[in-house]
């Protein structure tokens, strides 16, 4: 399941970075736990941090926005507050939280490309598997 994660994370990436986000880290951890993406954009003097949830369609959390409750939302927080002290010239930046729910259904078509369906959709055809980002939530949550 972790494999599928970390795809779901990629399409994201792609997607991000096709929003004009500059990835500045994918999978950053520390003993608090892990934020998936972080990013800046290239416009808006701003740090990024993106909770990327990758679920298929029989799922019981709300395509994973379930599993972002308050506890997970402040072990992000807290996880991010390392990452700034470990990184002072991010420091000064604005900071926002994101979240992405991803689907996953069984591909067809076994290839490895990104699709550019439009720009709030992508989808990512790898192994057996086909990724869709159904929602990217801006400002999901702040910091606590």
């Amino acid at each position: 399941m972790k494999n599928l994660g970390e795809l779901g994370e990629r399409l994201v990436a792609s997607w991000l970075k096709t929003q004009g986000y500059k990835l500045l880290h994918q999978g950053w951890s520390c003993r608090w736990g892990e934020i998936d993406l972080i990013a800046t954009h290239q416009c808006k003097a701003c740090l990024i941090f993106v909770e990327v949830k990758t679920r298929g369609d029989r799922n019981w959390d709300s395509n994973g926005l379930l599993a972002i409750d308050t506890r997970k939302q402040e072990k992000i927080c807290q996880t991010a507050m390392l990452f700034l002290a470990q990184n002072s010239k991010l420091a000064e930046l604005p900071c926002r939280f994101d979240v992405a729910l991803v689907n996953y259904t069984l591909a067809a078509n076994f290839d490895s490309r990104v699709n550019y369906l439009t720009t709030s959709q992508m989808t990512l055809n790898g192994d057996r598997y086909q990724f869709n980002l159904q929602t990217y939530l801006k400002s999901a949550f702040e910091l606590a």
